[in-house]
């Protein structure tokens, strides 16, 4: 029974986190055309704050806690698809860290990306999702 509370919170927490990876590029290239000073830069801040404390961070954490339980109590760390899962979720993790730093960057006035970029990079989540889903359900090797 704990196996299935532990992957329960797994999936929902992953469907938060997720989620707050798609909006973030958006809510950044929706920044994307104001200057520092514009009130609506002040509203989008406070957006792109709101989301990162209230779902990004929070979920990130709760992903990667209940993961390594999860883990832990059906004997993953030896199995190559989890070894591979883990190296995706890294980079997800990192995507996380950079966007972030970029959202900072963006609401002090900075345009580090372009609106090109940001749109390609909303896709990212996305594709690392799509292969963390395969590893799990199919457990290749």
């Amino acid at each position: 029974m704990t196996y299935l509370w532990l992957k329960a919170g797994h999936i929902i927490f992953m469907v938060f986190w997720m989620a707050g990876l798609f909006i973030l590029p958006r809510q950044m290239l929706y920044l994307h055309p104001y200057a520092a000073k514009a009130p609506e830069t002040a509203v989008w801040k406070d957006r792109i704050g709101k989301l990162r404390h209230i779902i990004l961070t929070p979920s990130l954490i709760v992903v990667w806690l209940l993961g390594f339980a999860l883990a832990g109590t059906i004997g993953a760390f030896s199995q190559g698809w989890f070894h591979a899962k883990l190296l995706l979720v890294l980079l997800l993790t990192g995507y996380h860290m950079y966007m972030v730093v970029q959202a900072k960057k963006m609401v002090k006035g900075e345009r580090p990306l372009s609106e090109k970029q940001l749109k390609l990079f909303g896709e990212v989540p996305a594709i690392l999702l799509a292969l963390i889903v395969v590893l799990v359900i199919v457990k290749p090797f």
